[in-house]
């Protein structure tokens, strides 16, 4: 018996709200599998902005320059602002 047949003698054991479960379980495996190919076939496009952001950072990480981290970011953001002051103790 291969496995068509096994899952419709299995099927046909089921009361109709069993059965109708499976079916919606295969529409949704049907779905997940249409939507799955739909985003693979889907290039991952870059907007000019971010492929220039992408290239300033190859270009970074190239020059040997540590990459800030976010505490640094926020740094460097208040002190162009004026805003940013060393703790004194």
């Amino acid at each position: 018996m291969n496995t068509e047949q096994l899952l419709l003698e299995k099927w046909r054991l089921l009361p109709p709200e069993r059965q109708q479960e499976v079916i919606d379980f295969v529409e949704f495996l049907e779905l997940k599998k249409a939507t799955t190919s739909r985003q693979a076939a889907e290039p991952k496009s870059k907007s000019t902005l971010g492929e220039r952001l992408q290239q300033i950072r190859e270009e970074i990480v190239a020059s040997g320059e540590p990459l800030l981290d976010w505490e640094g970011v926020e740094r460097e953001k208040a002190e162009r602002r004026g805003g940013y002051q060393e703790d004194v103790e």
